[in-house]
């Protein structure tokens, strides 16, 4: 991933200072991997303490959405206050000749600010379409789409990724000279995010499996 060092922190919360050439403020580059993520971890206060939640997630338009029941004490503290929300791709792990420069390649992104409420219901709908498309593409069209009483009973909320930095690990092993000689294997071994055989619900055999993320599972 190409590092932009023309752009700045959005503000002084996100600017990255540990590892700083690893930072990425780019909106492009926040964008790509908000998009990619299934899962966010969303962390906020209330009376109770300080809390962080996973949570599934997905972007549109510019925005990261997460949804949930309207008595969720998540959804009513961030809807009353501000959050932090964290998401995280690992793809691969660096293995190096020395147990000290072990390391994982990564991709991530940390967002501040107050999530929104979307209370229009064309809005809301065409944030489950965004969704749905995400997890499998086609689908929306395919599916019973939500009805009004399905539409009342769940909350949508959405945070704008304008207060966000990425932070990128994509390179290979960085030993110290010393350690050079030392005989054992030392690289990178890829991760990443893969579906897996389709399990069909009862009555769904002859029916053709969903596309994941571009990959067929067929």
């Amino acid at each position: 991933m190409s590092h932009d060092k023309t752009s700045a922190a959005p503000s002084s919360r996100t600017r990255i200072r540990r590892r700083s050439e690893r930072a990425h403020y780019d909106a492009d580059t926040v964008a790509a991997i908000a998009a990619s993520a299934l899962v966010c971890h969303v962390a906020f206060a209330d009376d109770a303490g300080v809390h962080c939640i996973p949570t599934s997630c997905w972007c549109h338009d510019g925005h990261l959405y997460i949804h949930g029941a309207h008595g969720s004490r998540m959804l009513q503290a961030l809807a009353a206050g501000e959050a932090s929300v964290a998401l995280t791709h690992v793809d691969g792990l660096v293995l190096a000749r020395s147990a000290f420069h072990h390391s994982m390649n990564y991709r991530s992104v940390v967002a501040y600010g107050r999530f929104e409420p979307v209370t229009d219901a064309d809005e809301k709908l065409a944030a489950f379409a965004a969704y749905i498309e995400m997890l499998a593409p086609g689908r929306w069209a395919q599916v019973r789409q939500p009805g009004r009483k399905e539409l009342a009973a769940t909350a949508v909320l959405r945070l704008a990724l304008t207060e966000a930095a990425a932070k990128v690990r994509d390179w290979g092993v960085k030993d110290d000279a010393e350690d050079m000689a030392l005989p054992v294997w030392a690289g990178v071994v890829p991760l990443r995010l893969a579906a897996g055989t389709p399990h069909p619900d009862a009555g769904c055999e002859g029916l053709p499996a969903p596309v994941h993320w571009g990959v067929p599972t067929d």
